[in-house]
C-alpha cells in the first residue's frame, strides 16, 4: 500500500557514481534496480548531528538477522532509527560484505585511471564514499560499516562468504522512510565479493517522495520486533 503524496526528486545514479541529501523526516527514498545487477552502498548519518551514524552491528543484532529487508530499521549508534526499509521486492541485502578499495579494484579489474578511461575511469566504493561525505565536513574517521543494496552474501557451514548470484533483476527495488533527519550517502559500485571481471557498475533510479502518513507507512516496521517499537519511541522524542 502506498502512502506517498506525490514525487519530490527523481534522478538516474550512474554506475560508478555518488549522491546525497538530507532526507527529511516524513518523506521516503525509493531506489530501482535500473538493469539487473546493480549494488548499492549506503551509509547514513543524523543530519543535526553528523557524529551519529549509522550502526549496522547493532542494526542486525537487536533484530536477530544477518540481512535486511522489509519490517527492518537501520539504527544509529544512538538507538535512533534513521530510516525504515517499509518496501522491498528482493527479500533480502547484504549488511556484512562492506565496499572496495583502490587495491581491490585494481587487482580484480586491472589498471583503468581517468588519463586513458577518462570519465569512464574505474572508481571504488570507499574513495567514492570518502569524496561524498567530504561535501558535509566529514572525512575518513567517520566512514562505518555500510549496507549494500541489491546484493546478497551467504556463509558456508565453514563460515566462509560467498556472493550470491544471480540476485536483483531490472525493476526490483527497495522503498526507505525517514523519522528522522537523515543525511543518506550513496554510491552504485561493484561489491567487493562480485566474482565478474569486467568492472560495470549498473545505474539506479533514485526518487524521493512525501509520505502522507507517517505511522502508517512504518507500521510494519515497528510490529515486527518489540525492538524496532521501542527504537522508534525514542526517535520520535526528537521531533517533540
Amino acid at each position: 500500500m502506498s502512502h506517498e503524496l506525490g514525487e519530490l526528486y527523481s534522478d538516474l545514479l550512474p554506475g560508478g557514481a555518488h549522491w546525497s541529501a538530507v532526507i527529511r523526516r516524513g518523506q521516503s527514498l525509493r531506489i530501482t534496480d535500473l538493469e539487473g545487477g546493480a549494488n548499492l552502498a549506503l551509509l547514513a548519518y543524523a543530519a543535526s548531528e553528523k557524529t551519529e551514524r549509522l550502526n549496522l552491528p547493532d542494526t542486525l543484532k537487536c533484530q536477530h538477522s544477518a540481512r535486511l529487508t522489509a519490517g527492518h530499521c537501520l539504527y544509529s549508534d544512538m538507538g535512533h532509527v534513521l530510516l525504515c526499509i517499509t518496501q522491498d521486492s528482493l527479500g533480502w541485502h547484504d549488511a556484512i560484505g562492506g565496499v572496495s578499495n583502490a587495491a581491490e579494484v585494481l587487482q580484480q579489474f586491472g589498471a583503468g585511471d581517468f588519463q586513458d578511461l577518462r570519465n569512464s575511469f574505474h572508481r571504488n566504493g570507499q574513495d567514492n564514499l570518502l569524496v561524498e561525505i567530504g561535501k558535509w565536513g566529514l572525512t575518513r574517521r567517520d566512514l562505518a560499516m555500510n549496507v549494500n543494496f541489491f546484493s546478497k552474501v551467504v556463509a558456508d557451514d565453514e563460515g566462509r562468504f560467498a556472493f550470491a548470484t544471480p540476485h536483483s533483476k531490472a525493476g526490483d527495488f527497495v522503498e526507505l522512510v525517514a523519522p528522522m533527519d537523515t543525511l543518506v550517502v550513496l554510491t552504485a559500485i561493484q561489491h567487493p565479493l562480485d566474482p565478474v571481471t569486467a568492472y560495470a557498475p549498473k545505474p539506479v533510479r533514485l526518487s524521493v517522495s512525501r509520505v502522507d502518513d507517517l505511522d502508517a507507512a512504518i507500521a510494519a516496521c515497528r510490529a515486527s520486533r518489540p525492538e524496532n517499537a521501542r527504537g522508534l519511541a525514542l526517535t520520535e522524542r526528537l521531533a517533540l
